[in-house]
């Protein structure tokens, strides 16, 4: 009797499992979005974002599905951050390290997908003051320029690097255009700038002084917020999988591609080639990038723009393969 009782125990337990498991495999999966939002920023010179706007590779991609595609226009990264918290945007196209660290470190279930672009040579520190030839040169001087970004992470490094504090420099902080404005005007003695600010800059008798190359890697970054990953990963791989398609279409076709940058951005088309060299467009995420990552959350820390630290490895879950 024991030993049937038990059995039938078993079989109960068996059972009851084995509908647990279906009724888990049967869960119902996220409904797709009616529309997904992905933020547009052209500029310094996000060529992808650019090309994928232009071609409408998005729409292309998701026209099946009945899904909508926007693109609204928040290029500043804090901005675009506080979007994605809301759910009122769904892709940061092109982000900078230091605001998806900063989101992170707020408490913003960020995830880094891939990366857009990698440009030391793009981010640069331009004077018109002949007394200034070198970095070393600064200490004393006004420097403007946004405030805990890239740029600012430049400024300090190649201060660092030439064993002068940080504070031995009057920082202003200003956009880039308004940096550049102050600049010509006599109003700061340097300026931090980039994209095609700088090739005009150039034209006005500005020179830079130096680039972030050898620096910092100037890391821009694609994310997107943790439930939206969760609840559609496969979205996610198609708009990696779109990514790359933009990036195939520009190595085939260069010619185009520079004239569709120049008419998108109001850049000359033959700074648009020259300043197309500076960057590494390349997604797939590599230990250099998470390296250069956590050298900017160093940085963030250090100049007290950041109270709490994140692990770096756990922002990454890289999709620029899985497609």
């Amino acid at each position: 009797m024991k030993k049937q009782i038990v059995f039938m125990l078993i079989i109960l337990l068996v059972l009851t499992a084995a509908g647990w498991s279906i009724k888990q495999t049967n869960r119902p999966a996220a409904q797709n979005p009616a529309t997904i939002n992905i933020a547009y920023v052209k500029l310094p010179l996000n060529v992808p974002s650019i090309i994928e706007k232009k071609l409408e590779l998005f729409e292309k991609e998701f026209a099946g599905d009945n899904i909508k595609v926007a693109f609204p226009e928040i290029t500043e990264g804090p901005k675009m951050t506080a979007a994605l918290a809301s759910g009122s945007l769904d892709f940061c196209s092109a982000l900078g390290g230091t605001s998806a660290i900063l989101a992170a470190a707020n408490g913003l279930d960020i995830k880094i997908i891939g990366i857009h672009s990698r440009a030391p040579r793009a981010f640069v520190i331009m004077t018109k003051d002949p007394a200034i030839q070198t970095v070393a040169d600064l200490k004393g001087w006004t420097v403007a320029g946004p405030k805990g970004t890239i740029l600012h992470q430049l400024l300090l490094a190649a201060l660092k690097q030439q064993r002068i504090a940080g504070d031995t420099v009057k920082f202003v902080n200003t956009g880039i255009p308004q940096g550049v404005t102050a600049l010509m005007a006599g109003n700061a003695d340097a300026a931090l700038v980039a994209g095609p600010a700088v090739p005009q800059a150039v034209a006005a008798g500005a020179r830079i002084i130096t680039t972030g190359e050898g620096l910092l890697d100037a890391t821009i970054v694609i994310a997107v917020e943790g439930k939206f990953l969760r609840e559609h990963p496969e979205l996610v791989k198609r708009y990696m999988k779109v990514h790359r398609q933009s990036l195939a279409y520009m190595q085939s076709h260069p010619d185009e591609v520079y004239r569709l940058t120049a008419e998108e951005t109001g850049i000359a088309v033959e700074d648009v080639q020259k300043m197309y060299g500076w960057y590494d467009f390349k997604p797939t995420i590599t230990g250099d990038d998470i390296r250069d990552l956590e050298k900017t959350q160093d940085f963030l820390l250090q100049n007290g723009l950041l109270t709490q630290t994140v692990e770096i490895p756990k922002l990454i879950k890289d999709m620029s393969t899985e497609f």
